[in-house]
This record gives structure tokens, sequence and C-alpha cells, in this order.
């Protein structure tokens, strides 16, 4: 097993444990709040080009998107379910945007070299930007993450996930013009 793996396995258990509370609460509250299942399951493409089924808390209704699902989805709260797909191994707690199949290119661009690592829960895109960067600027990101990744990147991105879940924005608009690299 990988040092990235017992991380991404460590971490995500760990989490699953001290954010059960946290999770029950927002399963309930989307259950609650609007018709329709707790969970939405999303396919896409992770490590390899292997489909699997990404999971997320539902965060609307058709044509909506409930006062629960915004407050969810503004502190990536939504994403939290796919801690089970890190324990699954068909993710990692950073990486790469999960695309679905649809969005892949065919063939043997530069942008399918996303599939060399597992898709993450969070990455350079996310505190980069996240939904409001254009197509191109996040695969810009999640390419050169590709590139760069290793486990001191990991652990920094991490770090900035936090405040920019708390905040409920992104704080950083560019991806690093080189390599940061801890001594």
């Amino acid at each position: 097993m990988t040092p990235k793996r017992v991380v991404d396995l460590t971490g995500a258990a760990l989490l699953l444990l001290v954010l059960a509370p946290l999770l029950l609460t927002a399963a309930a509250a989307v259950a609650v709040t609007s018709p329709g299942p707790v969970l939405l399951r999303r396919e896409r493409v992770g490590l390899g080009g292997r489909t699997f089924t990404m999971l997320t808390f539902r965060t609307g209704h058709p044509g909506a998107v409930t006062p629960v699902g915004r407050a969810l989805r503004r502190h990536f709260l939504d994403h939290l379910p796919q801690l089970l797909n890190v324990v699954r191994g068909e993710m990692s707690l950073v990486g790469p945007h999960p695309l679905p199949p649809d969005a892949l290119p065919a063939g043997l661009g530069p942008e399918r070299a996303r599939l060399a690592v597992r898709p993450g829960m969070t990455g350079l895109w996310q505190v980069g930007g996240r939904s409001e960067l254009p197509w191109e600027e996040m695969t810009v990101l999640d390419l050169h993450y590709v590139e760069q990744h290793w486990l001191g990147l990991d652990l920094a991105i991490l770090a900035r996930t936090v405040p920019v879940a708390i905040a409920g924005r992104s704080v950083v608009h560019a991806a690093p013009a080189a390599p940061v690299r801890v001594a």
C-alpha cells in the first residue's frame, strides 16, 4: 500500500468517524426538507479509466436548489459521502476533479493524463476557484496536480481546503507557477 493510500484510508476513516453526527444531521435535513433520495449516485471516471459511482448528498429537486442544499454546497458538505468512495479506493482525498464519462475527451490527448491518478474529493481546482473556474483553467490545475503530485502537496491542499470550506468560497485563483516542495 502506498503512503498516499494509507493517508487516504486513514484520513477518510477518521473523518467518517469524527463527522458522523454532521453526516447524519445533513442526511436528515435533506430527507426532511424535500422529497427524493438523500444520496445521489453519479457515474464518474477514475484511475485507469474505470468508471465508478460517486456519492453526494442531494442538494435540490428538479429545477431548484433547496435552502439546505445551498448550505451543503456552499461549505462543500455535499461532498462528504465521497469519503465512502475514498475508503473503497475509487477516489482519493486529493486529486483531479472527478469527471463524468461524457466529459472526458476521446483519444490520447493531454487531458487523459488525469486517469493516471485517482480523482479527488478536493484538489487544486477546489482551492483555486471551484465552479467559478472555466473548464480550461480547471483542466490546467488538474494536469498540474497530476504532474506534480506528492504527499506534501496533498497535505498542503488538504490544509487549504479547510478554510475554503468554512468560508464557503475559494481563496486562490491560479495554479502555482512552480511545484511547491517542502525540504
